[in-house]
């Protein structure tokens, strides 16, 4: 394997904690500040919308090079958005602090994906996007219990003095500060196998983005559909584990075991799946799947019980989807625009990052079943315009032999 490959991975891998560290004990630490529950959507929300924001602008900018210096900043800025999060003690202040974090953190979530495109063989893309995904979302299985145990573990509690929730984001902020630095060093850009003499032009990149491909274009819009589902099912489980009286513990434990089933599945099933070139079909199947295990999940008997098992199929076509619609995605760029191609990607999925908490927020008001039947709605929608897709390049491939 080559070393800029392990090198993205292991980077990816350990910001996939960092960032996670302060997820499982958000809800307690919004619920402590006596702030409505709707407000937790929001500051989802606020952070998806500068991941929107930032994604292009992260990606155009590293068409150009430097994509190193590109990625430093933007994780300054993101542990400067969680120290401030932390710490205003005032909801609206905050919700600035998680848009700063969001359009920091994009740098990072966009150019890691793009130099993973750019490092690797065409045959090897789809493999090595389920490594990172799987390298990212193991990370974040680690952050969350790290996060649950250093603020319930009493031992951790009286070392650290996390009894204050506000010293987890001090932590996090601190130790990203760290992984900025590790980013700045080991990232190299003379590795890339793909590039052109020419480097594109700010206005060239944006007049890129306006000649979206029509089939690509519908694509984004069902990615952004599978987003609103992806991004309620993780957020609100967070919250209804806490409505059953389960600590953040409890929440890091089933986030890791997720993560180690997403690790299996991207290791050991996602390349045998891209062997078989046919990305939008498994594409179709994972979202069927994902329906029919939603639908049944939150009627369950035995929630916990169904949450540990059934549940772990929705975990497992989640692994499978995201690397074979990047790779999808990544076909379609063109030499030179790989990072804001997928700043493009990016912005689309933070379309559902944007719009899933907020209505999620309301319709959780009304009852947690509501919320998930709707999750379960959003992957139907993003179904049919995929099938659609599928239809239209079939159509295309027959006319053109």
């Amino acid at each position: 394997m080559k070393k800029a490959v392990i090198v993205i991975l292991v980077l990816f891998f350990i910001q996939g904690i960092i960032h996670n560290l302060g997820h499982p004990v958000t809800p307690a630490f919004v619920r402590g500040l006596n702030i409505p529950d709707y407000m937790f959507g929001f500051f989802y929300s606020s952070m998806s919308f500068g991941l929107m924001i930032g994604s292009p602008i992260w990606g155009i900018l590293a068409d150009r090079g430097r994509k190193r210096l590109i990625m430093a900043i933007g994780l300054l800025l993101y542990s400067l958005g969680q120290f401030g999060f932390g710490y205003v003690n005032n909801m609206y202040l905050m919700v600035g602090f998680r848009f700063l974090s969001g359009f920091g953190v994009s740098a990072s979530m966009t150019l890691f994906t793009s130099h993973m495109i750019e490092v690797s063989s065409p045959s090897n893309r789809a493999k090595h996007l389920a490594w990172l995904a799987a390298g990212l979302t193991l990370g974040a299985a680690i952050g969350y219990a790290i996060g649950g145990f250093i603020s319930n573990n009493p031992i951790m509690v009286d070392f650290l003095g996390t009894a204050d929730l506000r010293i987890v984001f001090a932590i996090q902020g601190t130790i990203n500060l760290l992984h900025t630095l590790n980013v700045f060093l080991f990232v190299k850009e003379e590795h890339v196998i793909e590039r052109t003499n020419k480097k594109p032009s700010f206005i060239e990149s944006f007049r890129n983005i306006g000649k979206i491909n029509k089939n690509l274009l519908l694509f984004l819009i069902a990615l952004s559909f599978v987003s609103i589902a992806i991004t309620n099912l993780t957020k609100y489980l967070d919250v209804y584990f806490d409505e059953l009286g389960y600590t953040s513990q409890d929440i890091g434990n089933f986030v890791f075991v997720t993560g180690i089933v997403s690790l299996f599945t991207s290791i050991f099933i996602v390349p045998l799946i891209a062997k078989l070139n046919r990305n939008l079909i498994v594409i179709l199947l994972t979202q069927i799947i994902s329906i029919l295990v939603v639908l049944y999940v939150f009627r369950a008997n035995n929630f916990l019980l169904a949450i540990y098992t059934v549940y772990m199929l929705f975990i497992m076509s989640r692994s499978i989807f995201q690397p074979l619609e990047q790779s999808f995605i990544a076909n379609r760029a063109k030499d030179g625009f790989f990072s804001s191609t997928m700043g493009i990607r990016q912005s689309f999925y933070s379309i559902g990052m944007i719009i899933g908490p907020l209505v999620g927020g309301f319709l959780y008001e009304i009852s947690p079943l509501v919320l998930f039947n709707f999750s379960a709605l959003m992957i139907f929608l993003g179904l049919i315009i995929f099938f659609f897709v599928y239809i239209r390049i079939r159509k295309e491939q027959l006319e053109n032999h």
